[in-house]
């Protein structure tokens, strides 16, 4: 059984102020914590606008989730959010509800996504403390990690983004000595939730003892490497800094040893430094890593690669919602329903395959009173390739996704009855002569037969048959 402990963003005790009104501009930074493997679960999630003036202010995450309708769209841009009421979190300690949120280029709208094209350089720099003497790995060893090999992170990159972007010029420096000991970065009950290490103080000094080094103005994402255990979590998000002139959002990693062991948590944490959320299953628990059809949540069920390997664990791909969030499924490849009817005989190849010319990605939206951040998505995965070829089956896979109300927007769904606890059962794979109804028929997927590349299949949307367990075999 896995040890779990609730999301902090979920529960926690809410202590109320007194009232007032702000108005903050500045950039979204958002963040996510992530526990070591066989831990006790533990995920965080914090979103905070750093203004001009160097403030930090935390937001609180359902308000600031509600008010954006889609949040994680807005990561690293500039915004302004009208704060009603300051709040004590056990989370995070004082974080502002949120009221209003919005792009400061378009106030009175929703902003485009950011799309992730093109080279996306990371530096990775190995800071380690005064205090703990070993050097874990070579820097020879993560300028590998960061290579074209097959199996390697440019590699990875290539792949899971249809050759959209490639990680070349990145590049590896250190190790450097941090100023400090480890007992000034990280508290001594540090968790990972509540009593956290401080990743601003270990950013700061962590390029500032390489900036005598490294020229930061070429990267766009920085991997920061540490030689001893941080908090209990690796983290991935954003640092909002000024480097070489350079004034940005960068994307950041801070990882401990375990971290950069196996290549797949890495990668999990460099999609965060992308801008992507976890994703989840549905079985309603409090542990986001048991959707394996996903690295940004399960880094480690289905994985490819060995334990004891050079490089470990490799990265599975995403999910098509967070490829789809990022820019890198075109528009031909993706098909929108959003109107009752029959759409019969849908060629839907793997979502892993580039160059495809079929459709990859299907969204069905709900009807009303459901809100457009409701809708759930269509993907075919198979076991192919470097990266795929452990998934547990070949199967037609469905996400429910909810932007509005979830710090994991989108979760596998599974025919099970109880959902399973971790999503690589044989109810969250749908297969040739199986179907799934949405909850109030609102939907019917039937997978008619397979390809060599994926399967065709029929979506009835606005049907009237109800299952009891959402399962029609």
């Amino acid at each position: 059984m896995k040890s779990r402990i609730w999301p902090a963003a979920v529960a926690f005790a809410v202590v109320c102020l007194p009232l007032r009104a702000d108005t903050v501009e500045g950039v979204l930074e958002l963040r996510w914590g992530d526990s070591a493997p066989g831990a006790p679960i533990m995920s965080h999630f914090e979103a905070a606008i750093v203004a001009d003036d160097g403030r930090r202010v935390l937001l609180d995450t359902p308000s600031a989730l509600l008010a954006a309708g889609n949040l994680f769209q807005l990561g690293g841009q500039r915004v302004v959010v009208d704060t009603t009421a300051q709040r004590a979190s056990a989370e995070a300690g004082n974080a502002w509800l949120v009221g209003s949120i919005a792009p400061v280029q378009q106030i009175s709208g929703v902003a485009t996504p950011l799309a992730v094209t093109d080279a996306q350089p990371w530096v990775t720099l190995l800071c380690k403390f005064p205090d703990v003497a070993v050097e874990p790995q070579p820097l020879s060893y993560f300028s590998m990690m960061l290579s074209n090999a097959t199996g390697r992170l440019d590699d990875y990159w290539r792949e899971v983004s249809y050759n959209k972007i490639n990680i070349v010029g990145s590049q590896a420096y250190g190790w450097f000595t941090l100023p400090h000991p480890r007992s000034y970065y990280v508290p001594a009950d540090a968790n990972c939730s509540s009593s956290r290490a401080n990743l601003d103080a270990l950013f700061a000094d962590c390029t500032g003892v390489a900036d005598a080094t490294v020229n930061f103005s070429p990267f766009v994402g920085i991997n920061t490497m540490y030689n001893e255990e941080l908090d209990g979590c690796a983290w991935g998000g954003g640092e909002y800094a000024t480097l070489d002139g350079v004034h940005k959002l960068w994307y950041t990693t801070w990882e401990p040893p375990w971290g950069y062991t196996h290549e797949a948590p890495l990668a999990h944490e460099m999609g965060h430094g992308f801008g992507l959320p976890h994703a989840n299953n549905s079985d309603g628990d409090g542990d986001t890593y048991d959707n394996p059809w996903d690295v940004m949540s399960d880094s480690w069920d289905n994985a490819t690669g060995s334990a004891v390997g050079t490089y470990g664990w490799l990265p599975k791909h995403l999910n098509v919602w967070s490829r789809d969030k990022l820019g890198w499924i075109d528009a031909a490849r993706k098909l929108t329903i959003s109107t009752n009817g029959l759409y019969s005989d849908i060629v839907l190849d793997r979502a892993s395959l580039i160059g495809s010319t079929n459709r990859q990605m299907i969204v069905v939206t709900l009807p009303s009173p459901q809100p457009a951040t409701h809708y759930y998505t269509i993907e075919a995965r198979k076991r192919v390739g470097t990266y795929e070829a452990s998934l547990a089956g070949d199967a037609v896979i469905i996400h429910e996704v909810d932007t509005a109300t979830r710090v994991s927007p989108s979760w596998s769904v599974d025919a099970a009855v109880p959902p399973a606890d971790v999503s690589n059962n044989e109810g969250s794979m749908f297969k040739v002569g199986e179907s799934w109804v949405a909850p109030g028929g609102a939907f019917t997927v039937t997978v008619k037969s397979a390809t060599t590349d994926g399967f065709v299949i029929d979506v009835l949307r606005g049907s009237d048959r109800i299952f009891t367990n959402g399962f029609d075999p």
